[in-house]
């Protein structure tokens, strides 16, 4: 094994030592070193990685994303190899992030009021989207998240779901309110009487008991959204299944500001609850929408006592 590839996989287990799961990022360094060796390169340097992480095109978001992880590297290796070159921040600008849509009441009414409309008639479908919509619009999940609980995750007699092993591989416990509780207990119920013995041992199931996946429930919502107006063919109004989780945080923050509450001090627990990785994460939302910057910039100026 080369030095460099002794040296990947060393800063591999120190990153999954601070908890992250960091399987894309060892798969994306593994190929950059496999590139360096190729080229008989013993040292990280700015080109090389330049000409690796562009291979696809300069302008791909995943060049970006391949740079930072060589810059960590990089950056890990330059304590034992002065030599190293840490690269610039600069190199490829990361696109700027999707802007959130953010959901009014009654679009969200409207769209479980569709999943209710679902075929078959007498059959689980229709409860188990009406369902998940709801919970995702009621607790920010991230939908992998909602598609992985398992029914042992759900505690409907206290109210709290327990979400294993995230984005980040973390675990977070999730208070619900009453009503959700009720919903996700009503839920449980219509689904035992599809589907029994249970098929798979998730929460949320398909017709006949079986995994929800992914890529079905954006096919099921992206139908729904279409057929209430809330997506259109154009590509100008395209809301998503992860827009349910900004308008959670969007709302939660707006409501802090209007009752006065410290933002600062209930950042890290909005953060925490979300299962951001950091509280930084979550600031992001204040640049996302108007009343929020508003809020924000009143704040500042009551702080500083200028204009």
């Amino acid at each position: 094994m080369s030095a460099i590839r002794e040296a990947l996989v060393d800063y591999v287990a120190m990153r999954r030592g601070f908890g992250l799961k960091f399987n894309h990022q060892e798969n994306r360094l593994t190929e950059f070193v496999r590139f360096m060796e190729e080229h008989d390169a013993t040292i990280v340097t700015s080109r090389l990685a330049l000409e690796w992480a562009t291979q696809l095109g300069a302008h791909r978001p995943t060049s970006a994303l391949r740079l930072a992880d060589i810059r960590g590297f990089a950056r890990y290796l330059s304590a034992s190899e002065p030599n190293t070159e840490v690269l610039p921040t600069d190199l490829i600008r990361w696109p700027r992030r999707k802007r959130p849509y953010l959901y009014d009441e009654e679009e969200i009414r409207r769209l479980m009021a569709a999943a209710l409309k679902l075929r078959p008639a007498n059959g689980l479908r229709r409860w188990t989207f009406h369902c998940l919509f709801g919970v995702l619009a009621v607790t920010g999940m991230r939908i992998g998240e909602a598609l992985a609980l398992h029914r042992d995750d759900v505690d409907l007699d206290d109210g709290i779901l327990i979400v294993r092993e995230t984005k980040f591989g973390k675990s977070r416990l999730v208070p619900v309110h009453s009503t959700t509780q009720a919903s996700m207990a009503l839920y449980a119920e219509q689904r035992d009487a599809h589907v029994f013995p249970p098929h798979s041992p998730y929460f949320f199931v398909a017709e006949h008991g079986a995994k929800l996946w992914h890529q079905n429930v954006c096919s099921v919502f992206v139908s729904l959204a279409r057929e209430i107006g809330l997506r259109d063919d154009t590509g100008t109004r395209n809301p998503r299944l992860h827009d349910f989780r900004h308008t959670f945080a969007v709302r939660a923050l707006l409501t802090w500001y209007r009752e006065g509450t410290d933002v600062n001090l209930m950042m890290p627990v909005l953060s925490t609850y979300l299962g951001h990785s950091c509280v930084r994460d979550t600031y992001w939302y204040l640049s996302e929408c108007p009343e929020l910057m508003q809020h924000a910039a009143l704040k500042l100026e009551q702080r500083w006592g200028v204009r």
